[in-house]
């Protein structure tokens, strides 16, 4: 039996025949659109990073990815996240986990909404029209920023469908912020959200070297690198001039060195209730960093908080939101929602914000990146990938929808 059990039998041998081959060498089908071949690529944010990275200028680079000042608290909002242990329940596994949730009382496709972003149309000439049909298409939020470049009417225009918030910069006039609200509400929009750490802008070195500014304040070697990006100048030049399109046109509230002189510096909780006397609707607070905050905006009547140190394009070396999270979740308990940003770039990243207690999340660069690839249909890209990861995440943490998973269900490892 042992001499035997060494015998090795002799494996049959036959020409390979093409129908046998066939199979295995399909060819994958030709994308004719160069976005498309762009987007194809792109399996991850990361992916989307480098690709967007090679579409802009550096000044517009720099300006969408960079952080104030030494960039920490930039690199600490992704050390947190890196640092999530997720911990799956393995006899709960759904194979269809159900990513709806609700935003604000009303259905939303996933817990995600993104946020304002300031100059958009310089990441990609169709602005912030694409983003607001991607997110409609999407079932999510968008916010419009005060200091964006298409006005709140054609935004609204854009997606009449979409579920479209307003960001407001409080202004020492507050005439000048009572004229968005009102065209907000006369264009639809469902919220404001109210940011209350930019009292000043933060400082971002690269930006002051690079001249970036409405209109540009080009340095030689700014214009230099712009001209490797015909496509971008040629988009730039033929749409619709670049300005800060939700106030007048020729307005000095457009300009680049007077927003901080313009904007209120002196931001208290009865400024929550003078824009709730306002506007019929939600009022959405973003900035929040510490407990207290958290429960003063509360007691004001705000609806939701996104904690945030503005991607940490702020207050450099500022808490960071995802750490915060459930001491601010336990302090305002269910009087109010709690939404976190800065630093998401992941299906994971969400499903890690979620178990630690946040009602969703709030993103940025993300679909900024996927604005640069391919427009609104990078935008589609950016959202789809999030959202496929999002499910594939609770499909394998045992988790059959977004209320299942919790605090047992995610460990920040560096606690």
């Amino acid at each position: 039996m042992a001499a035997d059990s060494q015998v090795v039998r002799q494996v049959d041998r036959q020409v390979p025949r093409w129908r046998d081959l066939a199979p295995f060498l399909q060819p994958r089908p030709f994308r004719w659109r160069a976005a498309d071949r762009r987007l194809a690529r792109c399996l991850s944010i990361d992916d989307l990073e480098r690709a967007a990275r090679r579409r802009v200028p550096t000044a517009v680079w720099d300006y969408v990815y960079g952080g104030s000042d030494g960039e920490h608290a930039m690199r600490r909002n992704r050390t947190a996240f890196d640092s999530v242990e997720l911990r799956p329940t393995a006899f709960g596994q759904a194979g269809e986990p159900e990513v709806r949730t609700s935003i604000l009382g009303r259905p939303a496709a996933a817990p995600i909404v993104l946020a304002p972003t300031g100059y958009t149309r310089l990441s990609h000439h169709t602005g912030e029209r694409a983003v607001a049909a991607a997110a409609a298409a999407a079932g999510l939020p968008y916010t419009l920023s005060t200091y964006a470049t298409t006005s709140i009417t054609d935004v609204a225009g854009a997606a009449p469908q979409g579920r479209n918030w307003f960001q407001v910069y409080l202004m020492k006039d507050r005439a000048v912020t009572l004229d968005h609200i009102t065209e907000a509400a006369s264009q639809g929009y469902e919220a404001l959200m109210l940011t209350i750490d930019t009292t000043v802008t933060g400082m971002k070195r690269k930006d002051k070297l690079n001249g970036f500014a409405i209109p540009p304040q080009l340095s030689l070697r700014t214009f230099a690198d712009m001209t490797r990006h015909p496509g971008w100048v040629a988009n730039i030049l033929t749409t619709e001039p670049l300005r800060f399109a939700t106030f007048p046109e020729g307005s000095h509230y457009g300009r680049w060195g007077m927003s901080n002189e313009l904007r209120e510096q002196a931001i208290r909780p009865s400024d929550i209730g003078w824009l709730k006397e306002h506007w019929n609707g939600p009022v959405v607070v973003k900035g929040v960093l510490s407990v207290a905050d958290a429960v003063a905006c509360a007691d004001a009547g705000a609806d939701a908080l996104v904690l945030s140190n503005h991607g940490g394009r702020q207050l450099d070396r500022a808490p960071v939101p995802l750490e915060l999270l459930p001491a601010v979740v336990d302090a305002v308990g269910d009087r109010t929602e709690v939404y976190v940003d800065s630093g998401v770039r992941s299906g994971g990243d969400i499903a890690a914000a979620l178990g630690l207690g946040a009602r969703g999340v709030v993103i940025g660069r993300p679909y900024l990146y996927g604005l640069m690839v391919g427009g609104q249909q990078g935008v589609d890209a950016t959202l789809t990938l999030l959202v496929e990861e999002l499910r594939r995440a609770m499909c394998l943490l045992g988790t059959p929808d977004i209320a299942a998973i919790g605090p047992e269900h995610v460990r920040l490892r560096s606690a």
